[in-house]
């Protein structure tokens, strides 16, 4: 039996009038669950010859059906590719990379079958998931820093985590259904026995609101949705006492946001992820609520550091890329790109090494700039990114969301400078600071352009 054979069972253990996915205002148990996916298998069957090992895109946003239909096709053997709605506008692009047999849409709440009609020859990794018999996954990135990158996973692997059932808890899902930690999120909770819950939309009204409808416990969530949250001051709206763990992962948190999230929320467990597409997601352990010190692995995988940068070996690790060079070391460690400082068995995300400014020949580390503009009470949000000059190499830029957005830029501008100036080499202090609305993408991560 493989991996995704026993978490499938795992499934179909829990109580079947329990809660499994809340979904448009729609409760659907266990045995709905269950009768979906195989709804979907039966379909996927007599639509489709010859099954097993084809490339099938699903094109949805995160609900009931979207989850079903991927544990149909992981049941059939097929190649899963998901593409969200902050991705639509490229899904011939992934499944041109993906050379996808089928395009399955979910959009209209109808199902719709596309056969694709490009017969050229599928990529190495994908026949080798195909011969060994196994279901595959390919998730692409989100594309910020050039073309989205394919990944080849063997989903086997991916699943393999979720075997022993965890922590049963009633969880809010926030992120995509492309993203490897939205799927995380949905494989962890449904073989764990317990309640996903799908918000309308990801705003902070709508996202706390729903927390206290449904006495969510578990808040899987990015540090620029958190910063928004705590910026807004919804929380002090609704009864979020039911919250027992806010996990936060996706990109940099702030020390200020952190701190502030802890003395918000006392009673709630702050807990750091790490995650990328080429690997998924580590099991992980803060060092305390208002630390940013993180222990990463479990028995799944092995971490090391080489020049000051985080690797990684796993099972779950990709075959490779569709469509990239392969970020591998000769002796199979992934090289994330991340810096990293040591203490003993817990690591400090620094920054990766594509968010790095070089000013000069000197390293600046944007969340370290951030961080320090934050503290002002005049700042709601910042983010720092370079800009290419000619006789220094880059310079340090700043975008800045002010907290009065009637306030003399010019002012706030100076303001900023003087107050970096006691707090950081000079190196470090933005040249240009320009002013925003907002600083978060559809997908709730920071953008550094």
């Amino acid at each position: 039996m493989d991996h995704f054979d026993n978490v499938w069972s795992s499934i179909n253990s829990w109580d079947k009038e329990s809660l499994a996915i809340v979904c448009d205002n729609t409760r659907y148990s266990y045995n709905n669950l269950i009768n979906k996916v195989y709804y979907y298998v039966n379909f996927l069957n007599q639509e489709v010859n010859d099954l097993q090992g084809k490339i099938v895109a699903i094109k949805s946003s995160m609900s009931f059906d979207s989850i079903c239909l991927f544990f149909a096709l992981c049941k059939c053997k097929c190649i899963v590719v998901p593409v969200s709605e902050n991705s639509f506008k490229n899904i011939e692009f992934y499944c041109d990379k993906a050379n996808a047999d089928y395009i399955i849409d979910l959009t209209n709440k109808h199902v719709i079958l596309i056969k694709r009609t490009d017969l050229s020859k599928k990529h190495e990794y994908l026949n080798k998931i195909r011969e060994k018999n196994k279901s595959g996954l390919i998730v692409f990135s989100s594309g910020s820093s050039g073309k989205p990158k394919g990944a080849v996973h063997d989903i086997d692997y991916i699943f393999e985590k979720f075997i022993k059932p965890r922590r049963k808890l009633k969880t809010l899902s926030f992120l995509l259904f492309d993203h490897l930690g939205g799927i995380n999120t949905f494989i962890y909770v449904l073989s764990s026995g317990g309640c996903l819950v799908i918000p309308e939309n990801k705003t902070v009204n709508k996202v706390l609101k729903t927390v206290e409808e449904f006495k969510v416990e578990l808040l899987p969530t990015s540090p620029s949705f958190l910063n928004l949250m705590l910026a807004s001051e919804l929380y002090e709206k609704y009864d979020l006492s039911c919250l027992k763990i806010i996990s936060y992962g996706t990109e940099m948190m702030h020390e200020k946001v952190l701190q502030k999230l802890n003395k918000t929320f006392e009673n709630v467990t702050l807990q750091q992820t790490y995650g990328l597409t080429e690997i998924g997601v580590l099991r992980s352990k803060s060092l305390s609520n208002d630390s940013l010190w993180v222990k990463l692995g479990g028995k799944e995988f092995k971490t090391r550091v080489v020049d000051g940068k985080l690797q990684i070996k796993g099972k779950s690790t990709m075959l490779g890329y569709l469509n990239a060079e392969n970020p591998f070391t000769e002796d199979g460690w992934l090289k994330t790109g991340d810096n990293v400082e040591v203490d003993g068995d817990y690591y400090k995300i620094l920054g990766r090494d594509t968010d790095i400014i070089i000013v000069g020949g000197q390293k600046v580390y944007p969340a370290e700039v951030e961080n320090i503009i934050l503290d002002m009470k005049e700042v709601k949000d910042v983010t720092v990114f370079s800009e290419k000059n000619s006789l220094i190499g880059s310079i340090v830029c700043a975008k800045i969301v002010p907290k009065d957005l009637g306030v003399s830029h010019k002012r706030l501008r100076s303001d900023i400078k003087k107050y970096c100036s006691n707090r950081m080499e000079k190196f470090k202090i933005p040249v240009k600071i320009l002013f925003v609305d907002s600083l978060v993408s559809n997908r709730y991560k920071k953008v550094r352009s």
